[in-house]
């Protein structure tokens, strides 16, 4: 498998996010694609990334999962059926980026994935009757979970995102955070 099976667009914002889109092949049948491929993600991508293991959530309509991340994990995610709207907030305090914000509108039958940094959170908010959104974590020594992660509220002032929502399904810990 060569490089040429996936295509890299950076971020218009993020130096280290980016959103990796890989070839279908497509005949009578149906189609089919490569979505993890160690090689590429090993070498091909800005750092030596350690993949060790996977997460799937599945959601319905009006539903907002985050804004959540951590100061050590990459994730690769992406929307595995239906279809999602992604948000990435750099809180990485001595970044020049800190508190921006950018957008990925994620669909199932669009296979396309973002890669996010440590010292990312990062969001969704369901648009189809449901979907499956799949996260892919990268990280050196033991996971890092909800407990001790950063959580910040989806609608932060700070932050303005344009969420196509005002009333959100939440989780309790992000519902406290209001």
């Amino acid at each position: 498998m060569s490089y040429k099976d996936f295509e890299i667009i950076p971020s218009k914002i993020f130096e280290d996010v980016v959103q990796i889109k890989p070839s279908v092949f497509e005949d009578l049948r149906g189609n089919i694609y490569t979505s993890f491929n160690k090689d590429f993600y090993t070498n091909a991508l800005p750092k030596q990334l350690d993949f060790k293991h996977d997460k799937f959530a599945e959601s319905r309509r009006e539903v907002l999962r985050g804004l959540h991340g951590d100061t050590k994990t990459w994730k690769l995610v992406s929307c595995v059926y239906g279809e999602i709207m992604e948000v990435v907030v750099d809180m990485r305090e001595d970044s020049p980026t800190y508190l921006k914000w950018e957008a990925f509108e994620l669909k199932g039958n669009e296979y396309s994935q973002v890669l996010i940094p440590p010292g990312f959170v990062n969001g969704y908010y369901v648009k189809s009757e449901k979907a499956v959104f799949h996260y892919k974590l990268a990280y050196d020594g033991d996971y890092i979970d909800a407990d001790e992660q950063i959580t910040v509220a989806w609608d932060d002032e700070r932050l303005n995102i344009n969420w196509p929502c005002t009333n959100p399904i939440l989780q309790e810990r992000d519902i406290l955070m209001r």
